[in-house]
């Protein structure tokens, strides 16, 4: 009896030390990165489809994101428009309901107090807001696609005015345009173009203003393509 009692408790013993001993530490998970977060890949790009990189930011950047409104500077009401994580961070993007996102509510507000760009700035082209809107009901994905831009095309009204629209206009419009440069229409824009400031400011040269504004400057195609454009006498073509 007392041996069975013995051999009981050498067993407990026994098997405690087993369970002790192949016990580990629980696995730890990489945290995976939120997918949204994530640019994703570029694609060919598609007439359906709004790109953040390649269409919502350069209009939030020209049109929103200035100094003393929605740069990390300013960040007017806590809200910066300078980056997709900031975008959607700050301004209250709901994917999928643009009109229960705060940023889209802001850029069609008809009240001029509450209106995002405010007076004495331009409000955004219904094309523009169209552009956010379809962004935000497709996801608000942090998405580009791949253009292929081509040097060889650098007529104004297919190139030239759609990167003054997106990437410049927003500050160079309205009442009291940066540096009193306006780049609102054919006439404004082959004026800045004649007198070198248009070139220049894109160009970061020295003694210019970059342009755009608290944004990466343009591509070295789309550069071209205005060099080009202004070389080759500014044609309204």
């Amino acid at each position: 009896m007392k041996r069975s009692f013995l051999s009981a408790i050498t067993l407990l013993i026994f098997s405690a030390f087993v369970i002790l001993s192949c016990k580990h530490e629980p696995e730890v998970i990489p945290e995976q990165p939120d997918p949204t977060d994530t640019i994703a890949a570029g694609i060919p790009c598609s007439p359906d489809t709004a790109y953040f990189v390649n269409d919502v930011l350069p209009i939030l950047v020209s049109g929103c994101a200035m100094s003393g409104c929605h740069d990390a500077a300013s960040a007017s009401d806590g809200v910066v428009l300078t980056s997709y994580n900031s975008v959607m961070n700050t301004a209250d993007i709901r994917p999928g309901n643009p009109d229960d996102s705060d940023l889209y509510e802001r850029i069609t507000d008809n009240d001029l107090d509450d209106r995002m760009p405010p007076p004495p700035m331009a409000a955004l082209s219904p094309e523009q807001i169209q552009t956010i809107r379809r962004w935000i009901t497709q996801g608000a994905k942090n998405n580009y696609c791949d253009n292929s831009c081509d040097t060889t095309a650098f007529t104004f009204n297919a190139i030239i005015l759609p990167l003054i629209n997106n990437n410049c206009k927003g500050c160079h419009s309205g009442a009291q345009p940066s540096g009193n440069i306006r780049l609102e229409d054919y006439a404004t824009i082959r004026q800045a173009a004649v007198n070198g400031s248009l070139y220049g400011a894109v160009s970061h040269q020295p003694g210019f203003s970059p342009m755009p504004q608290n944004a990466a400057k343009l591509p070295d195609c789309n550069i071209t393509q205005i060099r080009k454009w202004i070389e080759n006498g500014t044609p309204n073509n």
